[in-house]
This record gives C-alpha cells, structure tokens and sequence, in this order.
C-alpha cells in the first residue's frame, strides 16, 4: 500500500522476510530494518530473533507507542548488542486513498457493542493516525451510539496517557475528530456504485490495492491479480472518481495515444543513435502497455458484469429506494425485478433489504412477500435472515438521526427542487448521510445534542482539520464525498476512516 517493490528496490533494500517465517537463512552481511505493529506476538518473536541473530546491525520501528517493559525485554535479548536504534514511526493505519484511511477490521462490534479485542486494535489506529498527522483533536461522538462513546472515551485516555506525545503546536482552531456509527447508515453500503474506485470495489474487491481478476474468463496469467494506486498509476489517479461513462471514453483515448506510440515494427535501428532512442523508450512503453491492458481489462470485466447482472435495471430501483419515497411503485419495481431470472441472488436480496430498511413501518408493507419469493428463489433462509440482520443492524429503532425525511424546510424545498429538475444522473442520485453530517459541521450547525463533546471545552469556530471516522466500516461512495467536500471547501480538510472499506458483500 504504501511502496512497490521497484521503489524499495531503488533504496537499496533487496530482501523481504517476515518476522515470523521460519527457517531463514542467516545472512550476516546483511544489515536489518524491522518494521513492525508492537504487539505481544511480535514482541515476542524479536525477543527471539535478538537471541540468535540472523543479521549484522537491527534498527527497529514501531508502528505506534511501545510499552517501558517491551523495550526492556528487547533491551535484556539484546546480548549481543545488535540492536543500532528503535524507533516508533506512526503509521498503524493503512493510507488507503490521500484523505482516506482504514484498519482492515471485519466485525468489529458483537450485537450493539466492542468486541474487547477489536476496540483495543481500533483506538491503537486512530491514535497513531493522530500522532502521524501531528493532531491533538477535541472529540465529538455519535450520541446514539454506544460504541462511539466507548472509542471516544478509549482514544481521550491515551492522549491524556501520553500528553508529552500530543503536545503539538496549538492551532487556531483545534482539529475535531469526529467518531459515528456505520448502523446510523446501513443503505450507504449496500447500493452499486457507478464511480470507478466504487464500482471496482463494489463488483471485484479492493483488498490494499490489489484487485483479484483470476476469476475473469480467458485471463493471461500476468494479469490475474492487478493494483489499482493512485500513486504510480496516473490513469486510475485521474479517473477514480469518475462516472462509468466518462471512463470508457478515457480508456479509448488511453489506448489510441499507447497506439500512436507504438514503437513502429518496422522501424530499422540502423544507426547506434536508433538503438538508443529505443532502448531509452522501452521502459516507458512497456509501463504504458501495462496499464493500457490492465484498465482495458478491468472495464471489460466492469462492462460484462453490468450486463450479465443487469445491474443498470437493478441500480435504478436502488436509487428509488434509497431517494424516492413512492411506496407503490417502489414495492412494484422489486416485485418485478425479484422475479427476473437475469437478477443475482445477491442482488436480489439486496434490493428486499434496501426496501426492508426504508419501508419497515409502512402500514402496507410487502416485506413478507418478498421474503418469501426471496426464499422461493434460492431455496434457502440464507438471505432472509440477512435481511432481518440488517434490519437490526441499521433499522428505524436505532438510528440516531433521520435517514430519509429532511424535516427543515429548506431540505424539503431543496429536495423538492431536485426533482423538479429532473436528476442528472438517475443512478447517482444518492448521496450519503455522511455528506449531510459533515455539510452541517463546516457550517457550524451539527447539534451538540445528538453529536456532544467529549469533555466541558466546545470548538467557538467552524472547524478546518476534520477527522471522521466510522465505527463498522466506511464506503468509497462517502470517500467520493469527502473528496467533493474538501476540493468546494478551501481552508477545510476532511480525512475519512474507518473499520473497514466496505461493499455489499462485506
């Protein structure tokens, strides 16, 4: 995620090993750059690695704040004086996107609280977020949400722990840190997406960059598993955040300049000067035509999907759901679709649970015929259970803020407007509630009585350094947001995390 393996190469670093792989050779020549999570497992397996020590010097990084008594351990091991420096170097987060990070963390409460084990590894991210950014934040939580109070709590404590740490140059105004509950939006995740980063995600999984295609048909074998980075890859990094169709455009101007390029296969290098010129070109082309046929393949398999899937139809009923609140021609629209054979099962019930979580105190409800023809679809209870879980998960009882209906006039009449208009775009209509949230923190209006402080002291000015994070997971639909945010808020600067990055299946 956070280099190549070329870049790493170019720093002169020619060995990659885990700590915990057995059977490495020592290689005494050999100098050691150790970069770990200080954890017991990993204390422990250093404390071994310093007994008998494979290489000639050890300098030692920490990626956040290590125990008096873990340095002392290491320090006792150390009998052979191996050890050059140990060092911690904030970085217990993984930098997903410029202004969005993640801790790679599924399931990370049990029913409507921590699990122990995963608050523990939550608060060691958001802190060493802080500690790497230089922020010593005040802390507003989503008053709704016990969890959120509890990492709020959990993440004050070790700043209080570790004053000496956060002593960072005052700001004028502080930076606030945010913390909310995934369940206060449970439609953001399920709906398809139709922005490049998005969709990708949505239809094949992001996993640190890496994208698996091996499932594509007819894949060459260089190109089962591909990274997407918006670091050394231009194409992605001007495109992430665009619509389906602009992308197609762009990867035929893409492949039309890599034509133009082509080194001519007639070309006669007749001089030393012409063999020169190719060599000097190669590399570049080469990475071209690596990136030409990696996005080529990527859309393909997007395109095929969309089709196989019928995913234009399904998104649009999403989209009614999610925005619209015509319950009739809602219920219509699923029955329709709940019964097409081109529909996956998958999104099939994703659309019952979309229309579970809108409409699951409608006084003509028809979530028990869908339930059933869920069933009758797939013969099992698999996806009605789902259903009901989301409908805990993120339903009516336990959202602490209002999902769909905008109570203030204004809202009304800006929503009113909008479909006056007529939408631009049917299938990205949707916009997170995460949007609204932090459109109502930048203006100074997010209440403190669903969003209190943590502690007597309050922000007297509209916050510029905004940290959110997002207890259960954020989406790339609400890191496109926060990307909107920042780029039509100049002198703010939103960075989104959270547990996880999640898409419907996750």
């Amino acid at each position: 995620v956070v280099y190549t393996q070329s870049e790493i190469l170019q720093r002169e670093v020619y060995l990659f090993e885990r700590l915990d792989s057995p059977n490495r050779e020592p290689m005494k020549h050999l100098k050691a750059i150790c970069f770990l999570r200080p954890t017991k497992e990993n204390v422990e397996l250093l404390v071994q690695e310093l007994r008998r020590p494979k290489y000639s010097v050890y300098f030692i990084y920490f990626s956040n704040v290590i125990s008096k008594s873990d340095v002392k351990a290491l320090a006792e091991a150390d009998e052979q004086e191996v050890v050059a420096e140990v060092q911690e170097f904030y970085g217990d987060y993984i930098a997903v996107n410029p202004h969005v990070f993640s801790l790679n963390l599924l399931g990370c409460c049990r029913g409507r609280s921590w699990d122990p084990a995963q608050l523990t590894r939550t608060t060691q991210g958001l802190t060493a977020l802080l500690l790497s950014l230089k922020k010593c934040p005040m802390i507003r939580y989503q008053l709704s949400s016990e969890p959120a109070k509890r990492l709020a709590e959990c993440v004050k404590q070790v700043i209080t722990k570790e004053y000496e740490l956060f002593d960072f140059r005052r700001t004028e105004v502080p930076p606030l840190l945010l913390i909310l509950d995934r369940s206060d939006d449970a439609i953001t995740p399920l709906l398809n997406q139709w922005t490049y980063q998005a969709m990708v995600h949505e239809l094949l999984g992001i996993n640190n960059n890496r994208i698996d295609l091996s499932r594509v048909p007819g894949i060459s074998k260089d190109l089962r598993e591909v990274v997407l980075s918006a670091e050394n890859d231009e194409f992605y990094a001007n495109n992430m955040y665009l619509n389906f169709a602009e992308i197609g455009t762009n990867i035929k101007n893409l492949m039309e300049d890599f034509q133009r390029r082509k080194p001519k296969e007639q070309q006669k290098l007749e001089s030393i000067a012409d063999m020169k010129a190719f060599v000097e070109n190669y590399p570049q082309f080469k990475k071209m035509s690596g990136t030409v046929s990696k996005h080529v393949t990527v859309v393909g398999e997007l395109s095929r999907l969309v089709a196989e899937r019928n995913l234009l139809e399904v998104s649009e009923v999403e989209q009614e759901l999610a925005c619209q609140s015509d319950h009739s021609s809602a219920l219509q629209s699923v029955r329709r679709l709940l019964q097409s054979p081109r529909v996956s099962e998958l999104d099939a019930a994703r659309l019952v649970m979309l229309y579970a979580l809108r409409y699951e105190r409608h006084s003509s409800s028809g979530l028990p015929a869908l339930l059933e023809e869920l069933r009758g679809r797939g013969g099992t209870d698999r996806y009605r259970k789902l259903v009901s879980a989301v409908v805990e998960y993120g339903g009516k009882r336990v959202r602490g803020s209002d999902l769909f209906s905008p109570k203030d006039a204004v809202a009304i009449t800006k929503q009113f407007l909008k479909g006056l208009k007529g939408i631009e775009n049917v299938y990205t209509q949707h916009q997170p509630l995460l949007q609204e949230t932090l459109d109502q923190l930048i203006k100074g209006k997010l209440k403190d009585s669903q969003y209190p402080y943590l502690g007597p002291n309050t922000l007297r000015d509209r916050p510029q350094d905004i940290i959110v994070f997002l207890i259960g997971g954020a989406t790339y639909e609400e890191a496109l947001a926060v990307f909107n945010l920042n780029r039509s808020n100049p002198g703010v600067r939103i960075v989104l995390g959270g547990t996880t990055i999640h898409n419907t299946r996750r």
